[in-house]
């Protein structure tokens, strides 16, 4: 599928935007493995109401991560598949994901070899909603925030009510679906590691609505 152009100054309908979402997991916390949720506003063109993890569309200008944001598996995934004509540059979907957390959540992310952005899972919005994404969710835990990961005072007003959800309770909020989905996979992913790093999945979920019927495949 490729971007039909439009005149100067329309948007289009029912373009693809690539996005970043992030999947903050606090490990250390006395209630269990919690992970970071916000509220979008009623108003919200995209998911009102909903909890969300926080994410967006890529901007220009995101091509420049740290140089450890990413390891070479999932850089390589990233590349691979592209949804319109030009594949996008991992770099720039490394890039917006630090960018939005920092945005929406006021938290710094500080990404290392040791403990990379891992990509855990893709989803395409649907046709005929107001705003569609090819959005990549990624996994990384909360030691590598810099400073109080329960300081939220710098955060922009995109997300309400931010704070750290028990994985075990998250999926009884009013969620998207691709959410409850996504929260499933992380599940299986933190109770398999244990107290050990977060490693790359073998595989990514990917469920790729770029057209009327729904596909699901596993990237590799």
């Amino acid at each position: 599928m490729t971007d039909t152009p439009l005149a100067p100054g329309k948007p289009a309908p029912d373009r693809i935007r690539d996005a970043s979402t992030v999947v903050l997991i606090d490990r250390d916390r006395s209630d269990g493995p919690s992970v970071l949720m916000g509220m979008r506003g009623a108003g919200a063109a995209f998911m009102p109401s909903k909890y969300v993890f926080p994410g967006g569309a890529v901007d220009p200008g995101d091509e420049h991560p740290l140089r450890d944001a990413l390891s070479d598996a999932c850089r390589a995934r990233l590349a691979a598949h592209p949804v319109t004509a030009a594949a996008i540059n991992p770099d720039a979907l490394a890039g917006a994901a630090l960018r939005e957390m920092a945005e929406e959540t006021g938290l710094q992310l500080a990404p290392s070899a040791d403990d990379p952005l891992l990509f855990v899972f893709r989803a395409i919005t649907p046709p005929g909603r107001p705003r569609r994404f090819d959005a990549r969710f990624f996994l990384i835990d909360a030691r590598n925030i810099i400073g109080d990961r329960d300081d939220f005072s710098a955060a922009c007003d995109e997300l309400s009510h931010l704070h750290w959800v028990p994985l075990a309770e998250a999926r009884a909020l009013d969620l998207p679906f691709i959410t409850e989905v996504v929260l499933a996979e992380v599940a299986q992913m933190v109770c398999e590691a244990g107290p050990g790093p977060l490693s790359v999945p073998l595989s990514v979920p990917f469920f790729d609505n770029r057209n009327a019927e729904t596909r699901f495949r596993q990237l590799s």
